[in-house]
C-alpha cells in the first residue's frame, strides 16, 4: 500500500537526518541529490527539521553562491546528551557525549575488591553523575551500559551471575530508577562486536563471529549485521565450551574447565611462565605484557605464541564449525595484543581443523570496544526516538 502523507514525510525527515549523521552538513541542494527528492519536498523537510530543533544552519558552502541556496544544515548535538558505562569486576568506566557521539567528558572508577554493594553502586552514580556535569547542562537522554554476564532477553535486565559483582546488577537496577534517561544494558563483548563493526575491523563484514580475550572469555555472534543473542541471552558464553586439554569439565556455575581455562588471562599467564616469558601486574594486565613480550622477543617468543594459537583454534574451530561466519575477530585486551601475528596464527591452524574458509583478524579498537559499542547503543536509542515524528 501506498504511504500516507504523514508517513512519507516521516521517512523523508529519517532520510535525511541520517544523511547529515553519516556526511556532515550538506546543502540543501546536496540533500536533493542524495535523497532523490524533489527540491520543494527538500524544502518542506528542512522548514520541519528546523521548527523541531533538530537540525540548524551552521555555514556556508563556498561550492556555491552566497544566498538560501549555499546554506549549510547540521544536526543539532547538543540537542541530548549521551552516556556509556564500561563495568567491569574491579571498575567503571564512563564518556559522556553529543547526539552526533563526539566525546565532552570521560573518566574511570576503580572499584576495590571488597567493597560492598552499596558503596560500589554509590560510587558508580557518583562518577557518571560527575562525568555528565562536565559536559554540560544538556539533560542525559540515553545511557548505554556494557557488563560481564547474560542479559535477559525479555526484560533486558543483567541476570545474576556467579563470579560477578553483586554490585552490576544493582548498579543498573539503580540508574533506571534514578535517570530520567532511557537505560540499556548489554553484554559487554556484544557491544564490543557492535563497535567493530560499526568502526572497527568488522566494517566490511555482515557476518563474523568476535572472540573476546581478557580477563574473562567470550563471544558475539553478528549474523547479517544483526547481533544474535540467544533464547536465554547466552549466545557466544565460549567459556563454558567443553575442550581437551584441561582437566574435568565445566559446570552451570563455573566455567573451570571449558574453553575459559585454555585461554583466560589466567590461563595465558601461566603458559607464558612455562615458556620463560612474563607479564607484569594484575593477571589480565600480566598475560597483555607476556603477549607483547613474546612478540618482541623474537624465535624466543614462537613457542608460545604457537601453544598460545593452538588453544584459541580450539575454541574458534567449535563456533566455525556450527556458524561458518567466514570471519573471526579475535579482540579485547589480548586480542589486541596478539594482533596481526596471533591473528594469523590461529588462521592457519583453523584451516587446517576445518574445510570452512575463514578468515581470522584481530580486533582494531582494543579494550576500547566495549565503551564504543555502547556509545553507539544510546545513540541509536536517542536518534530513534528524536528522530521519529513527534520526537
Amino acid at each position: 500500500m501506498p504511504a500516507s502523507p504523514s508517513t512519507a514525510r516521516a521517512i523523508n525527515d529519517r532520510l535525511a537526518l541520517q544523511l547529515l549523521q553519516q556526511h556532515g552538513p550538506l546543502t540543501a541542494t546536496q540533500l536533493k541529490t542524495l535523497t532523490g527528492l524533489s527540491r520543494p519536498t527538500v524544502a518542506d523537510l528542512v522548514e520541519r527539521l528546523q521548527g523541531a530543533g533538530l537540525i540548524h544552519v551552521v555555514g556556508e558552502s563556498g561550492a556555491v553562491r552566497r544566498g538560501p541556496n549555499a546554506k549549510l544544515y547540521g544536526i543539532v548535538a547538543d540537542r541530548a546528551h549521551l552516556a556509556a558505562l564500561d563495568v567491569r569486576t574491579g571498575s567503571v568506566s564512563v564518556v559522556v557525549a553529543d547526539l552526533l557521539g563526539a566525546t565532552l567528558a570521560e573518566a574511570t572508577l576503580p572499584i576495590a575488591d571488597g567493597t560492598g554493594t552499596g558503596p560500589a553502586v554509590d560510587q558508580a552514580v557518583a562518577l557518571l553523575e560527575r562525568t555528565a556535569r562536565e559536559a554540560g547542562s544538556v539533560p542525559l537522554h540515553s545511557v548505554g551500559i556494557g557488563a560481564p554476564g547474560l542479559i535477559d532477553p525479555a526484560s533486558g535486565e543483567l541476570r545474576d551471575s556467579s563470579g560477578l559483582p553483586a554490585w552490576h546488577r544493582s548498579l543498573v537496577r539503580v540508574l533506571q530508577q534514578r535517570l530520567p534517561a532511557t537505560v540499556l544494558v548489554e553484554n559487554e563483548t556484544n557491544l564490543a562486536a557492535v563497535a567493530e563493526h560499526r568502526a572497527g575491523a568488522a566494517l566490511d563484514r555482515e557476518t563474523f563471529v568476535l572472540i573476546w580475550l581478557g580477563q574473562g572469555i567470550g563471544a558475539a555472534v553478528m549474523l547479517d549485521g544483526k547481533l544474535r543473542q540467544g533464547a536465554s541471552g547466552g549466545a557466544g558464553e565460549i567459556g563454558f565450551l567443553p575442550v581437551p586439554g584441561v582437566a574435568g569439565l565445566p559446570s552451570a556455575v563455573d566455567c573451570e574447565g571449558g574453553f575459559f581455562s585454555l585461554a583466560g588471562s589466567a590461563a595465558v599467564r601461566e603458559l607464558a611462565a612455562r615458556h620463560g616469558i612474563a607479564g607484569e601486574g594484575p593477571t589480565e594486565a600480566a598475560a597483555v605484557a607476556a603477549v607483547r613480550a613474546a612478540l618482541e622477543a623474537g624465535g624466543r617468543g614462537e613457542p608460545f605464541l604457537d601453544e598460545l594459537a593452538d588453544r584459541l583454534a580450539l575454541g574458534a574451530a567449535a563456533v566455525v564449525s556450527v556458524l561458518d561466519p567466514g570471519c573471526v575477530l579475535l579482540a579485547g585486551a589480548i586480542g589486541e595484543a596478539g594482533g596481526a601475528p596471533l591473528a594469523a596464527r590461529v588462521e592457519e591452524r583453523l584451516a587446517l581443523m576445518s574445510p570452512l574458509r575463514t578468515e581470522v583478524r584481530a580486533g582494531s579498537l582494543g579494550d576500547g570496544a566495549v565503551l564504543r559499542g555502547a556509545l553507539l547503543t544510546a545513540r541509536d536509542a536517542a536518534q530513534d526516538a528524536l528522530f521519529a515524528p513527534g520526537g
